[in-house]
């Protein structure tokens, strides 16, 4: 009779039903505010609920409504990681690709050459060391974007290189998964090895060859179109919010279909449609749009715009049938470069219809008020919390929770600058001199080299003198300036080297993906197993390693970031070191 069935009959849930599934949503919002204003890892309370109320604990939810969850929390972890694609500074990104690149590999090569400890810990073979250190060499992106949004750094220079090595671990951790399954099976072969390598490269590649002499081009093809035609009908659409969804939404869906046909991580092409709608909002210029309520009037002819050589689009005076002069609305050019737009980029007019925007009108609630939680809950699902608390599998698991910990704490060496004596800073700027005065011939005129004093002391020094003898002679600038020395005169501090590491330290979704699919294929199960479990204890170690990290992860960043702005509302009241950020270089967006 099921099998007949053409349409779901509707039954009025029960009362107790209504009571869990409203408290679980309830209690997944409200522990997360509270921890998130304590130590801004709210999501450690919503794994610890998806605990209680699924399997692992009290079984409150049923099977379906579990795995409904799992799927709409994956659902959260790409608009997540798209997210975190918007946000992406490009700026950033290109200074600091090798950086990203060789914590990446850091955080890859140690945890899978700590894993070859559990030869000697659990008696694991080689394989099932490997297959371990592929589980716990990603690092959670749902985890590191939402720790980076509640704690304000998803747009430094440290939110920039965590994400990117963050994206590129699990990428690595994605085609692990392929490889773990083939080596369970027994169906090696190097096409099935190497394709998700490949295809993750040709994305990597071709999506910005696609952007660099496709989409540019014809975005500026458009543009002269619309400077134009101000007032055609295309412009006018192309003005819209609803429009920038639209694209943004089919943009997202088509690279995250496509990846998952050719091989590749959906994750890694949700991050790349980010990344490219913020290449397009920042990096190529874009005319500017009429405000909502003369958008009708356009349309219907009232309006009489025009579009100036530089893009701005400026609209006559009501008094032009007089003779008046022509009032152009554009935005001053100081306001601009100082909120780093350049002309003839988004405008206030115009910041509606950013990628940033458009996801926090139309995606922020329902990904942060549900899928989010969703996501974290469904973490908690997969930890078999009953059957872990035996006395050999604890005290393994948190040895190799240390190992695993160590090794992704070694990440932080590549952010930590040694700090240079004065010894050596006296003779660097000794050297520095006598470099320049060997050659005065590059810098200008030796006659218009003065001292700092003599500058200042004249009342009626001509401005324009000093600035070009400001900016011929280098030693006359400034000693805080960050271009003057590549070691600014700033306190040394550990807290960007332990923020990196922490947050690198959660292992998450893709760790439990790899670890669940290596026990699946019969990798782990060879080695003893627990006669209180009907898992291997490999696998029950593994995941001792993966729930551990999670946790410890996100609540040492929400330590660290808590104590960083600490620091910063001190110097604040005390007005020491005014406009200097406690992260130093790290905190610059």
């Amino acid at each position: 009779m099921a099998g007949n069935t053409v349409s779901l009959p509707y039954e009025e849930p029960g009362i107790a039903l209504i009571l869990v599934q409203a408290s679980f949503v309830l209690l997944l919002n409200v522990v997360n505010s509270i921890l998130d204003r304590l130590v801004y890892c709210g999501l450690l309370g919503q794994v610890l609920i998806g605990i209680a109320w699924g399997s692992p604990g009290a079984k409150w939810l049923s099977t379906r409504v579990e795995e409904v969850v799992v799927q709409l929390g994956y659902l959260g972890l790409i608009l997540l990681v798209y997210e975190g694609g918007l946000s992406t500074s490009f700026t950033s990104l290109k200074a600091n690709l090798l950086l990203s690149s060789a914590v990446a590999l850091t955080g890859i090569g140690f945890p899978i050459a700590l894993s070859y400890s559990l030869q000697g810990l659990v008696g694991a073979t080689a394989l099932q060391a490997f297959a371990a250190g592929a589980a716990l060499c990603s690092t959670s992106l749902g985890t590191t974007f939402t720790v980076l949004n509640s704690s304000g750094l998803s747009n430094t220079r440290l939110g920039v290189v965590l994400s990117s090595a963050a994206m590129m671990d699990d990428v690595v951790g994605l085609v692990m998964v392929q490889v773990i399954s083939n080596l369970g099976a027994g169906n090696i072969s190097p096409v099935t090895i190497v394709r998700p390598v490949l295809v993750s490269i040709a994305f990597a590649a071709i999506v910005p060859l696609i952007c660099y002499f496709t989409v540019k081009p014809l975005t500026l093809v458009l543009n002269s179109y619309r400077e134009a035609h101000p007032s055609s009908k295309l412009h006018t659409v192309l003005c819209h919010g609803q429009t920038a969804f639209v694209i943004h939404t089919l943009l997202l869906i088509a690279l995250v279909t496509g990846s998952s046909f050719a091989g590749t991580s959906n994750l890694f092409a949700a991050y790349i449609a980010g990344a490219v709608i913020s290449w397009w909002d920042t990096e190529l210029p874009h005319p500017t749009c009429p405000t909502e309520d003369k958008l009708e009037k356009c349309n219907e002819g009232t309006v009489n715009t025009t579009t100036g050589g530089d893009g701005i689009i400026s609209k006559p005076s009501t008094d032009d049938a007089l003779g008046s002069e022509n009032r152009t609305i554009t935005p001053s050019a100081p306001q601009n470069e100082k909120d780093g737009n350049p002309a003839g980029r988004h405008t206030s007019s115009q910041e509606s219809e950013t990628g940033p925007a458009i996801y926090e009108h139309y995606y922020q609630q329902a990904v942060s008020r549900i899928l989010q939680p969703f996501f974290f809950a469904s973490i908690g699902f997969s930890i078999p919390i009953t059957r872990m608390f035996s006395g050999s599998i604890i005290w393994r698991g948190i040895v190799y929770a240390i190992l695993m910990t160590f090794g992704k704490m070694v990440c932080g060496l590549w952010l930590v600058r040694i700090p240079v004596s004065s010894k050596s800073n006296r003779l660097r700027g000794l050297g520095k001199k006598l470099r320049l005065r060997s050659i005065p011939h590059i810098w200008g005129k030796t006659a218009k080299i003065k001292p700092a004093k003599s500058t200042t002391s004249q009342e009626g020094a001509d401005d324009t003198t000093v600035t070009a003898r400001t900016n011929t002679v280098p030693e006359c600038r400034p000693s805080t300036s960050t271009h003057s020395t590549p070691y600014p005169p700033k306190p040394f501090s550990i807290h960007p080297p332990l923020i990196m590491s922490l947050a690198m330290t959660a292992r998450g979704e893709i760790g439990f993906l790899i670890s669940a699919v290596a026990e699946a294929n019969g990798v782990f199960s060879s080695s003893s197993t627990s006669t209180f479990s009907k898992e291997s204890d490999i696998f029950l170690i593994v995941t001792w390693a993966i729930v551990l990290c999670t946790m410890i992860g996100p609540l040492g960043v929400g330590l660290l970031v808590r104590r960083v702005k600490a620091l910063e509302e001190k110097k604040e009241r005390e007005m020491e070191g005014g406009g200097r950020d406690v992260l130093g270089v790290w905190g610059v967006q």
